[in-house]
C-alpha cells in the first residue's frame, strides 16, 4: 500500500529494482528464445554446406565436425553472449551501445580459428559463414533488448 510521507511523495516500491528484474528476465527469455533459433538456423547451414559437398573435416587428427556439434557450439556461445548482455545491463550506462562493440568485436575473432585451421577452402569458407549466422540471429535481438530511451 502506498502512503504520503513528509515530502508530499508518494512511497511504494523501488521502481527501479522492478523494472530492472522485469528488464533482465525479459532479456533472458529472449536471449534463450534467440539462442534456440541461431542453433537451429546454424545446423541447418551446415547440413545444407553438408548436402552441396563441404565435408567439415578438420586437418588435426582427420575428425569430421558432426552436425550436432554446430549446434552445442553455436547454444554455449549464445548463452555466454546472453550472460555478457546482462552483465552489461546491470553495469553499464549504455549497454546496447556497449554489447554492439564487445559482440561484434568477439565475432571478429571468432572468425580466426577457421582461418587458422588448416582444412580446405570450402570447409574454411563454410566455418567463416557459420560463424556469422548465429551472430546475425543473436546480435540484433539482444541489442535490442538492451536499449533504452537513451541508447
Amino acid at each position: 500500500m502506498n502512503s504520503m510521507n513528509d515530502t508530499g511523495v508518494v512511497a511504494g516500491p523501488a521502481s527501479g529494482q522492478t523494472s530492472h528484474t522485469h528488464r533482465l528476465r525479459r532479456l533472458a527469455g529472449t536471449g534463450l528464445i534467440a539462442a534456440l533459433a541461431a542453433m537451429v538456423a546454424t545446423t541447418l547451414a551446415a547440413a545444407l554446406a553438408q548436402a552441396v559437398g563441404v565435408d567439415f573435416e578438420v586437418p588435426d587428427g582427420g575428425e569430421t565436425i558432426p552436425l550436432s556439434g554446430f549446434a552445442v557450439v553455436t547454444g554455449f556461445f549464445s548463452v555466454v553472449g546472453i550472460v555478457i548482455a546482462a552483465a552489461l545491463l546491470r553495469w553499464s550506462a549504455h549497454p546496447a551501445k556497449r554489447f554492439g562493440w564487445t559482440a561484434v568485436s568477439l565475432t571478429a575473432i571468432s572468425l580466426v580459428p577457421p582461418l587458422l585451421a588448416g582444412a580446405n577452402t570450402a570447409t574454411t569458407t563454410a566455418l567463416l559463414g557459420l560463424h556469422l549466422v548465429p551472430a546475425t540471429v543473436m546480435i540484433p535481438t539482444l541489442a535490442r533488448s538492451l536499449r533504452t530511451r537513451t541508447d
